[in-house]
């Protein structure tokens, strides 16, 4: 679908797709008004929604201090870790600036990477607390969307009726979070299709931004049942002479001082051991508290590689039982 919204007198109208990039006369009051696709449309305003959102923490951070922060976050259990945007006040980064600042590395954070307040946090807890099952609902997905194409198919001939009702749970979902268009499930062919959502945000959640967000909700989840007090942060990106960066996927720093860094590889990661050894010397983290979380690795295999690389390895399993035996 296609909408618009007259700029002199407001009114919001629904069109057909084939309109997107057309200009028509507002029914109302006849201004000139373009037209744009639904997604985009959404998209733009919800960017300036959170912009003004943030706008609004800053200006009312002078009045709270990194440590309150830090406590009402950390400890109590009021906030629904699910649903706040307390974890995005520049003020609760401040804590991981500073440490990362007496290691003479810059830090570059994204405050709205643990803004909560959306979807994407629930439905990748979803994914991930039966990864064995969601797995190929997320490389159908991704498939789909990396070849362009407008919907994927999940086939269900040879599977048990306990899986599809699991599946079909998870697909009704992922539609309720707005992350797919349309959900069918087509009995006669004995499928599951999925319409995509284009939008960027989403695209980059499907092709691996969901296990960054399971492995965010899991520590907060971990953190918030010892009572901690602990900092938080999203893809930030690191900075240190002679010229290198590097982008971390989810740290916390703990009673701002015992810092855990989990590094989400739903893909392949043999090619960057190397790199995430370098990066553990570097940052001179305990190999417990640096952790490499691999969607579909297995236990034998986590406890092999931990061995050899002096790291630890989990996967979408054990990640939360380990960090129970950080904090």
């Amino acid at each position: 679908m296609a909408m618009s919204r007259c700029g002199k007198c407001y009114h919001l109208a629904e069109h057909e797709r084939e309109a997107v990039g057309t200009q028509i006369a507002c029914a109302h009051c006849g201004t000139v008004t373009a037209v744009y696709d639904t997604v985009f449309f959404v998209s733009r305003l919800l960017e300036q929604y959170f912009a003004q959102r943030r706008e609004l923490q800053e200006l009312r951070a002078p009045l709270l201090t990194p440590e309150v922060l830090q406590t009402d976050a950390g400890k109590s259990s009021e906030i629904n870790i699910h649903d706040t945007d307390r974890f995005s006040n520049d003020a609760q980064h401040q804590s991981i600036i500073d440490w990362f600042r007496k290691k003479s590395i810059t830090v570059a954070i994204d405050s709205g990477a643990v803004d909560t307040s959306g979807f994407f946090d629930e439905a990748a807890i979803a994914l991930g607390s039966d990864y064995a099952l969601c797995k190929e609902v997320i490389d159908r997905v991704r498939y789909a969307q990396q070849k362009e194409f407008n919907s994927a198919l999940i086939h269900i001939e040879h599977k048990t009726s306990d899986d599809i009702k699991a599946l079909e749970a998870i697909g009704r979902k992922l539609y309720d979070y707005s992350l797919v268009a349309r959900f069918f499930h087509n009995k006669q062919e004995k499928n599951f299709r999925l319409v995509l959502q284009n939008a960027p945000a989403v695209r980059h959640f499907f092709a691996g931004g969901w296990l960054e967000w399971f492995a965010l909700m899991t520590g907060l989840r971990v953190l918030q049942e010892r009572s901690a007090t602990f900092s938080c942060a999203r893809n930030l990106v690191l900075s240190y002479p002679p010229n290198e960066k590097r982008e971390l996927d989810v740290f916390f720093l703990v009673d701002n001082s015992k810092p855990i860094y989990i590094e989400c590889k739903s893909g392949e990661f043999r090619q960057d051991l190397d790199k995430y050894v370098a990066l553990r010397k570097k940052l001179a983290i305990d190999s417990r508290s640096f952790i490499v979380c691999v969607a579909d690795i297995d236990g034998d295999r986590a406890k092999a590689l931990g061995a050899m690389y002096d790291m630890t390895f989990t996967n979408t399993d054990s990640l939360g039982p380990h960090l129970a035996t950080l904090i």
